[in-house]
């Protein structure tokens, strides 16, 4: 069973924090606020573990089912959106009426909100009388990657605990033995401090995406476009979006089976949310790719070979990169750059893809 302290071990500051936090007695709500991947879901059920555990008459037995995932420890009530966002009957149902129920075992409940700005404002809203007056034996743990999404009324009745981007060496030591040396070396550069990203990159969907990405940029450079490159980068977005749609619909089955009942509408919706989060998280991920390797082009031709993100491209790159100038690379990352911004508006991905495709080449061959 994981400790607190191995939970925190690559969040030193966060890891005292909170083991403090329990030798003084737990306060009754939390933001643990900090980049993607950087270990807060991990340190939240570790610490929700031990608050549970201070209570118990069998302290290894309850630590033991806190920590599962998911957790059959009926005390600990664990919530993640189905989608792109909470829905405000689940926080009203699960976290509000149940905040101030007495504890099925020992002394406490705790509640763990994921992706705290995925909470719209009405849900956020609705929060306020619990964090207000908070029931004496609840605690509430949100975990946010995003400060701004998080309302400044809920953030100032919470004690925030900060976590770091992971290193990149902190990162490859995780993923040991999952590719070749290369190849992680390559993935946690690339993962900008997400453990989660880097495990993705470093498998085989990952590395496919990957493959698209430099194949799209190498098809700007040559102007070759006879395979519409931008069609894969979008094809394996839609194949990703499909596949968490499918999980989503799994889940609402499960629960059906449980009793938990939600209306038609409701597991519709929450369907289409998540295959359009995972499909413009992927193709903002494959974009994010195609920037790394314009970077990439701009280090090596600034004589600096050894900063470069996919390490294990290097010959490739280097070939590519005597074609071209500094400030060519320079304007490819933010004509890259300037794309994904725009797939927070409501555009057409494939033309914007196309788009893009087609300025890169008029900028790289200029």
């Amino acid at each position: 069973m994981i400790t607190l302290e191995e939970a925190t071990v690559h969040q030193p500051r966060a890891g005292v924090e909170l083991k403090a936090a329990l030798g003084q007695g737990p306060s009754h709500a939390y933001l643990f606020q900090g980049p993607s991947g950087s270990g807060k879901a991990k340190a939240a059920r570790a610490f929700a573990a031990e608050i549970l555990t201070a209570g118990s008459d069998r302290p290894e037995e309850t630590r033991r089912r806190a920590l599962m995932d998911p957790s059959p420890h009926p005390d600990l009530v664990w919530l993640a959106p189905k989608g792109m966002s909470h829905a405000v009957q689940e926080i009203r149902e699960r976290v509000i009426h149940q905040a101030p129920l007495s504890p099925f075992e020992g002394s406490a409940r705790v509640f763990v909100i994921e992706a705290a700005e995925a909470l719209n404002e009405e849900s956020q809203n609705a929060m306020l009388k619990t964090l207000e007056e908070p029931p004496p034996h609840a605690h509430l743990i949100l975990l946010s990657a995003e400060s701004e999404g998080v309302l400044p009324t809920i953030a100032s009745r919470c004690q925030l605990i900060e976590f770091g981007a992971l290193a990149p060496e902190v990162i490859e030591a995780e993923l040991d033995g999952l590719a070749g040396p290369e190849e992680l070396h390559a993935a946690a550069k690339l993962a900008a401090g997400d453990l989660g990203r880097a495990r993705f990159l470093a498998g085989r969907r990952g590395s496919a995406l990957r493959e698209a990405a430099a194949g799209f940029m190498t098809a700007a450079l040559e102007d070759d476009f006879a395979g519409s490159p931008w069609l894969e980068l979008l094809n394996q977005a839609k194949s990703a979006g499909e596949h968490s749609g499918e999980q989503v619909q799994a889940e609402f089955d499960s629960e059906k089976e449980e009793g938990i009942k939600h209306t038609k509408t409701e597991m519709e919706e929450a369907v289409r949310r998540a295959q359009r989060k995972t499909r413009t998280g992927m193709l903002d991920l494959g974009l994010h790719l195609a920037a790394a390797w314009a970077r990439d082009w701009a280090t090596i031709i600034a004589g600096a070979t050894n900063l470069a993100f996919n390490q294990d491209r290097l010959e490739l790159l280097e070939a590519q990169a005597g074609r071209i100038e500094l400030g060519q690379a320079r304007q490819a990352i933010s004509l890259i750059q300037e794309t994904r911004r725009s797939f927070q508006l409501n555009v057409s991905e494939e033309l914007a893809l196309e788009a893009l495709a087609f300025r890169l080449e008029k900028t790289l061959r200029s």
